[in-house]
């Protein structure tokens, strides 16, 4: 079991690593050598997920999540296959904990009677001094 946080364990059944070839550092090895990994999560399927955390990782995964309900990550930062895996699996445990948060409810507010007034005043003072800059007219003359 995959610890993510207290009350998520992920199976690793659910999740499949791909090894192909990337671009980037490695010189010629780049071309023989499979380092890049691309990592699948079965969010869709996995029962340690809730819905509210399954959706809310949706929102945050974009475009990375298929329409299914795969979780697929791309890792090829590193030349080596190892470090690629542990960034792919480091991102994917990221993310679900940032899913696992729940989101602090919006309360409602209104603005203060000073702030109102502060508000008024400040736009007051600004008509005032555009008005300063306006040119005399003829009958506003003294």
């Amino acid at each position: 079991m995959i610890r993510i946080t207290h009350e998520i364990s992920i199976d690793p059944n659910f999740i499949s690593m791909d090894f192909v070839r990337a671009s980037g550092p490695g010189g010629q090895n780049v071309n023989k050598v499979a380092t890049a990994v691309q990592l699948r999560f079965d969010a869709a399927n996995c029962p340690a997920l809730s819905n509210d955390v399954r959706r809310r990782l949706k929102t945050l995964a974009g475009r990375r999540m298929t329409a299914a309900g795969v979780l697929v990550i791309d890792a090829r930062r590193f030349a080596n296959q190892e470090r690629n895996r542990a960034d792919a699996m480091a991102r994917l445990t990221d993310l679900i904990a940032k899913a696992a948060v729940k989101p602090k409810p919006r309360r409602k507010t209104k603005p203060t009677l000073a702030s109102k007034q502060r508000r008024l005043e400040s736009k007051h003072r600004r008509g005032e001094t555009k008005k300063l800059r306006r040119s005399v007219r003829r009958d506003e003359l003294p």
